[in-house]
């Protein structure tokens, strides 16, 4: 009887123990990488006069794509001070996408024009 509950005891401790990488409290604990195998991702959000983030010091490489999201409750211009320059539109609403990459290393500053603000300073190398 007692090996029968050492048996019981150790599987029902296995069992506990084999829980999937993609359970909900693994995935959880996890938050996402700003530069992914598809390149950098930056977030942002405008909202009540307020961008987030603000002088962000991000990393990316030549060529590398990089995608700005935007959530936005105001119109303004998304400005990419590289070589070449980029400039987006950005509107009111959420999900707006922007995807850029920079072929020339150095130093990219990436500004809201009418906010005056920002969002990041990416080093490429």
């Amino acid at each position: 009887m007692t090996r029968l509950l050492t048996v019981v005891a150790g599987v029902a401790l296995l069992a506990g123990c084999a829980s999937s990488p993609e359970s909900p409290a693994a995935s959880d604990a996890q938050s996402p990488p700003a530069s992914t195998s598809q390149g950098l991702v930056i977030d942002v959000t405008i909202k009540d006069g307020t961008v987030t983030p603000t002088n962000e010091q991000l990393r990316a490489g030549l060529d590398e794509p990089i995608v700005i999201r935007v959530d936005s409750d105001a119109a303004d211009e998304l400005h990419v001070h590289s070589s070449p320059e980029h400039s987006f539109p950005v509107a009111v609403g959420p999900a707006q996408s922007f995807e850029f990459s920079v072929a020339v290393p150095g130093r990219v500053d990436v500004e809201l024009h009418e906010t005056h603000t920002t969002i990041a300073t990416i080093q490429v190398q």
